[in-house]
């Protein structure tokens, strides 16, 4: 098993032996973010190397989701992975920069898998632009809350949705020149009722072997959450564990535990991220099923961190069709960005032996 051994950096007087390990392939790397001071007291960084690690007790997906929605979030995703913040990403076909977001997945070597979207901005189906149940008058999806209301009054075509997630698969495949690794859905939407099938019998049909399932540990004792982000993480929690039988029946794999909805935006921190591991080492690998890695002491625990670092979007640039929205011009972006890539944090991952890495080698 790849791991991570302690470096010095030339004429270092002193070095971080908490490094945290980066796994590509079959060889783990140090984070481009630790740096050693010289007798001098200048400080220097320690390029990726490879390195021996002991045996990791979790094996952590880091993913960058909206990867494509503007420059600017593209250009913070990629620092992010760079400094070993983040471990894969997932690409918004039908955003403003999806082709520059896919060539920088190229270029760098990133992971990435899909970020399907049915509820913001314009479908990449052409047939599906006017007059579908998926959009509205100005043939845009119908939001996060609005696809939700129209799914549940019983407006939403089954086959409508199927059309436009192949077609934005074989949008991935043109930008990128495989098939997703992993595909998960905007906003939650590939857990919810009906779309939950559909979504599994494509990518069974396709062999994209792995999604989220949002079903995270703590959930219930976050007194930070405001009371109406406490309700809708608790019905997509539900949505999710619906969804567990769906995406069993259709061979679906995903990690054993998932984070993200408690350290999002300013409720990121080393201190709530450091909570949030300690939940995934309770939950160990039953966590909801799916994947874990053999040990011959005690089993690796499989987790998917969902993120949004980046640098906020320019009011007039970016979106999927419509502009950038709070979300993605909120200074929460920056404040994911510098969370992640806070050596404090790296630190810590290797304390706890939390080791990066892509689906692929869960």
């Amino acid at each position: 098993m790849p791991c991570l051994l302690q470096q010095r950096a030339p004429n270092s007087s002193k070095v971080d032996s908490n490094l945290c390990g980066l796994l590509v392939g079959s060889t783990v790397y140090f984070h481009r973010a630790c740096v050693a001071s010289d007798l001098h007291g200048q400080t220097c960084v320690i390029p990726w190397q490879p390195a021996i690690m002991p045996q990791p007790r979790i094996m952590l997906v880091v993913t960058g989701d909206d990867f494509g929605y503007c420059p600017r979030r593209n250009q913070g995703i990629v620092e992010c992975f760079q400094a070993g913040g983040i471990s894969n990403v997932s690409l918004l076909v039908n955003a403003n920069a999806a082709k520059d977001a896919a060539d920088l997945a190229k270029r760098h070597n990133i992971p990435i898998g899909l970020h399907a979207n049915l509820s913001e901005g314009i479908p990449v189906c052409p047939s599906l632009r006017q007059a579908s149940s998926l959009v509205n008058q100005h043939g845009l999806f119908h939001g996060k809350m609005g696809f939700r209301q129209a799914l549940e009054s019983g407006q939403l075509s089954m086959e409508q949705v199927e059309l436009e997630l192949r077609a934005q698969v074989r949008l991935f495949r043109e930008l990128t020149g495989h098939l997703p690794h992993h595909m998960d859905g905007h906003q939650h939407i590939h857990v919810l009722p009906e779309v939950r099938e559909v979504f599994a019998q494509v990518l069974s049909q396709l062999r994209i072997p792995y999604t989220r399932v949002p079903v995270e540990p703590g959930l219930h004792s976050c007194p930070w959450l405001p009371a109406h982000l406490q309700r809708f993480y608790t019905q997509v929690e539900k949505d999710a564990l619906d969804s567990i039988p769906v995406f069993t029946r259709y061979g679906i794999r995903w990690p054993n535990v998932y984070l993200g909805l408690t350290t999002m935006g300013q409720n990121m921190s080393v201190l709530n991220l450091q909570r949030a591991l300690s939940h995934v080492l309770s939950a160990g690998p039953s966590g909801t099923t799916s994947c874990s890695m053999p040990s011959s002491d005690q089993p690796v625990v499989t987790a998917e961190l969902m993120v949004h670092p980046g640098y906020p979007s320019h009011p007039q640039l970016g979106g999927c069709g419509e502009g950038p929205d709070e979300f993605s011009q909120s200074a929460d972006r920056q404040h994911e960005l510098s969370v992640l890539t806070d050596p404090s944090l790296l630190a810590l991952y290797g304390q706890e032996r939390v080791q990066l890495c892509a689906f692929k080698d869960i």
